[in-house]
């Protein structure tokens, strides 16, 4: 079968039944119409033409293009889905992938915000309180670092979503999967000062808006808090995920276990939450280095 409209019914699924995200599912999409790009190039239309050989010449095309480990690592990932899909139709008989690992990924060590200057930036932040900006800065801030958010989840938060009275936020995680998170009291706080200044709201409203009355998106918020980050700390990257690095990070200094975390944070696997305890560790070995005699 030709592989532009097996790529078309994999997609599909994707988005109908296995109800992928929007992103993942943009993501797959560049992936494949890369790969068939470099396969309709060499002359093959037919998947069940494809090779193993094939694919070690697209990995080889990959690597000469200066992509990272965990990019082929992700775009063979994606491959072996259409394949195993293909396989599963009855479109082909054998995996050309099944003999063909992903790359081992050394997987980079998080930077994180100390406790002490995520507090400056709320100090900084309250000292203003002027504006209706300034009030949602705080509150944004809040649920980043106090409820682990990530961008996209907290972008989607509707006013529904937060019971102020049970202390808790409803989520719409990866995979369109729901997961109720606790509020912390300066949170509460904060959400409750920023819902003052703007106009009453229905259950169905977006939480955070922008001064036009739309839902915020991720760039303006990406624009806060990288100037208020680079105003009390030199760490290179200032992304708003950097707060719920840190918050990961900090809960396991303070001895929280390894599950609650993966929980809180919404991961599919342990494994991927067992890098703040990497990062624990590093710190730990800091701390030593410069506050110990023996050192």
């Amino acid at each position: 079968m030709n592989i532009d409209t097996i790529i078309s019914y994999f997609l599909t699924e994707l988005k109908g039944i296995k109800n992928a995200s929007q992103h993942t599912v943009l993501a797959y999409q560049r992936d494949l119409f890369q790969f068939n790009n470099f396969i309709s190039k060499i002359n093959i239309s037919e998947i069940d033409k494809i090779t193993k050989k094939h694919i070690r010449l697209f990995i080889v095309q990959l690597n000469s293009n200066g992509n990272s480990t965990a990019t082929i690592a992700r775009k063979l990932t994606t491959l072996r889905g259409l394949f195993l899909f293909s396989i599963k139709n009855e479109f082909i008989e054998d995996n050309p992938l099944k003999d063909i690992s992903n790359p081992k990924i050394r997987r980079k060590i998080p930077e994180t915000l100390s406790f002490n200057s995520f507090k400056k930036i709320i100090k900084n932040l309250s000292k203003k309180e002027e504006e209706e900006k300034d009030l949602l800065m705080i509150a944004i801030f809040e649920l980043l670092y106090g409820s682990a958010l990530r961008i996209s989840e907290l972008c989607a938060l509707d006013y529904k979503d937060i019971d102020l009275n049970n202390k808790t936020v409803k989520v719409l995680g990866k995979g369109s999967k729901e997961r109720i998170l606790p509020l912390g009291s300066m949170s509460i706080i904060a959400i409750k000062n920023y819902l003052k200044f703007v106009d009453a709201k229905t259950k169905f409203s977006p939480l955070f808006l922008t001064k036009n009355g739309k839902r915020i998106y991720p760039r303006i918020i990406q624009k806060y808090v990288k100037e208020n980050i680079q105003e009390v700390s030199d760490i290179s990257k200032k992304s708003p995920h950097v707060l719920r690095h840190s918050a990961a990070t900090h809960m396991l200094d303070n001895g929280a276990d390894l599950l609650s975390v993966k929980e809180i944070l919404g991961h599919e696997n342990l494994s991927t939450t067992q890098i703040y305890t990497h990062v624990s560790i590093e710190r730990l070995k800091n701390t030593y280095k410069t506050s110990h005699p023996k050192s």
